[in-house]
C-alpha cells in the first residue's frame, strides 16, 4: 500500500518548527513474512530517538508521549500487512504524521528543531514516479509506479465503468430526448429527431468522451497538483478520444496498446517504464546540460554557503541533491551564513 504525498503533504512538514521534531525513515517490505524484520528496526529507530530526545534534557514521560503514534505501530498487524518500500514518520508536539512510500529510505533518526524532509525529495522531483491509467469500458483503475515498483491506488472519485460514469448522464439524457420529439402520431409511436451525422459511431464516441471526461475529472481530484507522467492503458482507438477529454498535464502521447483488464499491476509497470524510462532521461540531461552552460559562465552556485542563501531567497532553478549523503550545520537566514 501507499499512500499519497504531494507538495501539499509536504508543506505541514516544513511548517513545523519549535521543536523538538523527530523524524524517522526505514526501509518496509511488501511481504508478509518480513513483518518481524520491519517491527525490529522501527523498535531500535524508537531507541535512538528517545535517547537524542533524553541528550536535549526532555523528561521521560514527554518523550513517551512524543513517540506514543509509532509506538503504537509496533503492534498493530493490519499496519505492518499492507506496507511499501519504505516508511517515514514525523513526529512533533501536537503533530504526527505516517506515510508508506515507495522509496526505499536509508534507516535515519533525525532530532531537530523542525521535520527532516530531504529523504522525500525524489516523489517530487518526479524522479522515476509515474502514473498508469488502465481503461476498459469496463474497469478503471490507476497506478503509481516508480523504476522498481508499482502500486494500485484508491480511486473513489473516478468511475469504475463506462455504465457507471453515465448512469445519471444517460438518464438526463433520455429525459430531454422524451420532450424534444413530437406527440405521437396515429397509432401511438412517437418520431424522433436526431441531430448531427455519424448515426451509432458518432453516439459510441460520445458516449467514451462523456466517460473518459468522468474520468479526467476524478483524476484531477486525485493527483491534482502533480506533474509526474501519465501513462494510458487501453485499446488503440481509445487513446485519442481520451486525449480530448483529458486536462492533465503529465499524459503521455504514447500508451500501452491492449485490454488491461487482461495485463497483471507488474505488466503495466514493466510496459509504462519502456514509456518514460526516456523522459526521465532527457529531463536530467537537459538540466545537467544547462548547468554546465551556466557554470561556464559562473553563474551557477556549486558549494552549500553559494547554495543555500539563494535557495532561502528563491533563486534556484534546479538543484542536483546526493539524497543518500548528509551535511550537518546552522544557516542564519539574516546573515546568509
Amino acid at each position: 500500500m501507499i499512500d499519497r504525498f504531494t507538495v501539499s503533504e509536504l508543506q505541514p512538514l516544513i511548517a513545523f518548527h519549535g521543536g523538538p521534531a523527530v523524524s524517522l525513515y526505514m526501509p518496509a517490505h511488501r511481504v508478509t513474512t518480513r513483518i518481524q524484520e520491519d517491527t525490529i528496526r522501527l523498535k531500535n529507530l524508537l531507541r535512538d530517538a528517545e535517547t537524542q530526545l533524553a541528550q536535549t534534557g526532555m523528561r521521560s514521560p514527554d518523550i513517551r508521549d512524543l513517540l506514543a503514534p509509532a509506538q503504537d505501530l509496533l503492534d498493530n498487524t493490519n499496519f505492518w500487512q499492507h506496507q511499501s518500500d519504505g516508511l517515514a514518520i514525523f513526529l512533533g508536539q501536537g503533530a504526527s504524521y505516517i506515510y508508506r512510500l515507495p522509496l526505499d529510505f536509508q534507516p535515519l533518526v533525525v532530532v531537530a528543531q523542525s521535520f527532516h524532509v530531504k529523504p522525500l525529495l525524489p516523489l517530487l522531483a518526479n524522479d522515476g514516479a509515474f502514473y498508469v491509467l488502465a481503461v476498459s469500458q469496463n474497469d478503471v483503475r490507476v497506478l503509481r509506479g516508480a523504476k522498481h515498483t508499482v502500486d494500485e491506488l484508491d480511486v473513489d472519485g473516478v468511475p469504475g465503468s463506462l455504465a457507471e460514469a453515465l448512469r445519471y448522464d444517460d438518464t438526463d439524457r433520455q429525459l430531454q430526448y422524451h420532450t424534444s420529439t413530437p406527440p405521437a402520431a396515429a397509432g401511438g409511436r412517437r418520431s424522433a429527431i436526431y441531430h448531427g451525422h455519424g448515426g451509432a459511431a458518432a453516439d459510441d464516441k460520445d458516449r467514451l468522451l462523456r466517460y473518459f471526461q468522468a474520468i479526467d475529472r476524478g483524476l484531477q481530484e486525485l493527483l491534482q497538483d502533480q506533474r509526474a507522467p501519465l501513462v494510458f492503458a487501453g485499446v488503440d482507438y481509445l487513446l485519442p478520444i481520451y486525449q480530448e477529454a483529458n486536462s492533465y498535464p503529465g499524459l503521455m502521447d504514447t500508451g500501452i496498446s491492449g485490454n488491461p483488464e487482461e495485463m497483471r499491476p507488474e505488466e503495466l509497470h514493466r510496459a509504462a517504464w519502456q514509456i518514460v524510462a526516456p523522459y526521465f532521461a532527457r529531463a536530467q540531461s537537459e538540466a545537467l546540460e544547462t548547468y554546465k552552460q551556466l557554470a561556464a559562465t559562473n553563474q551557477a552556485a556549486h558549494t552549500i554557503r553559494q547554495i543555500l542563501p539563494a535557495a532561502y531567497q528563491g533563486r534556484v532553478q534546479t538543484a542536483f541533491v546526493p539524497f543518500h549523503q548528509q551535511l550537518w550545520g546552522t544557516f542564519d537566514p539574516e546573515t546568509g551564513e
